[in-house]
C-alpha cells in the first residue's frame, strides 16, 4: 500500500457519519418595531455611520455640499435631483478613478447583518462601489428585512446583470493582523435611511 492509499484508507476508518440537514424555517414572524433599530446597530458595528431623516431635503443637502465643496461627487439616485448620466455600464474605470463620492439607492436592507443589496441598474456602473473613497447609500426605511432568507426571496436575479451585498466599508486585516479601511473599496460608508 502506497503513501496515497494510506491517507484514503485512513479517512476511510474517520469519516463522520452522515448527519441529517437541519430543517430552516423561513416563514418567521417578525417583530418589524425592532428590525429598523437592530438594522442601524448592526451598520454602527460594521463601521458605516447611518443617519435616519424623514425627508430627502437632508440627503440633497448633504449632496449639494459634497459638490460645492470641491469633491468629485456622482449621484446615480434620481430622487436626489440631477443624476451623472456620463456614469454608465460602459464607463473605464480609469474614467471612475478620481470619484471621490458616490450617492446610490439601495434595494434592500437586512436587519440580522447590516447588510444592503446593491442593483446594477442604480450604481449604473458596477465598479462605482467599490472605486469610489466614500460610499452614500440611500435606503427607503420600509425596504429592511429581518435575514437572508426574506431578502432572497426578494431579489429577483432574472432582472438584473449584477448585485451585490454591501456591509460597511471596505476593510481586512490580513496584512499583520492590523485593520486596513479602504483596502479594497470604499473608506467610508454613509447610510441615510429615508423614511
Amino acid at each position: 500500500m502506497n503513501s496515497r492509499e494510506k491517507i484514503l484508507a485512513a479517512i476511510a476508518i474517520n469519516k463522520p457519519a452522515f448527519q441529517p440537514m437541519p430543517d430552516v424555517v423561513v416563514d418567521i414572524k417578525y417583530d418589524y418595531s425592532v428590525l429598523v433599530p437592530q438594522f442601524l446597530n448592526i451598520l454602527q458595528i460594521n463601521g458605516a455611520t447611518a443617519v435616519w431623516v424623514e425627508n430627502v431635503q437632508t440627503i440633497k443637502d448633504d449632496l449639494q455640499k459634497n459638490i460645492a465643496g470641491g469633491h468629485y461627487t456622482i449621484n446615480t439616485t434620481e430622487v436626489l435631483g440631477i443624476v451623472n448620466e456620463e456614469i454608465n455600464i460602459n464607463s473605464n474605470p480609469a474614467f471612475l478613478d478620481p470619484v471621490e463620492i458616490a450617492y446610490i439607492s439601495g434595494t434592500l436592507g437586512i436587519a440580522e447583518n447590516g447588510a444592503i443589496w446593491l442593483e446594477e441598474s442604480k450604481m449604473r456602473n458596477r465598479l462605482l462601489p467599490f472605486i469610489c473613497q466614500h460610499l452614500v447609500i440611500v435606503l427607503d426605511v420600509t425596504k429592511i428585512v429581518a435575514d437572508m432568507h426574506e431578502a432572497y426571496k426578494r431579489i429577483t436575479l432574472g432582472n438584473e446583470g449584477y448585485g451585490v451585498f454591501v456591509a460597511g466599508p471596505s476593510k481586512t486585516a490580513d496584512i499583520e493582523q492590523s485593520l486596513v479601511v479602504g483596502a479594497h473599496g470604499a473608506r467610508s460608508l454613509k447610510v441615510y435611511l429615508l423614511s
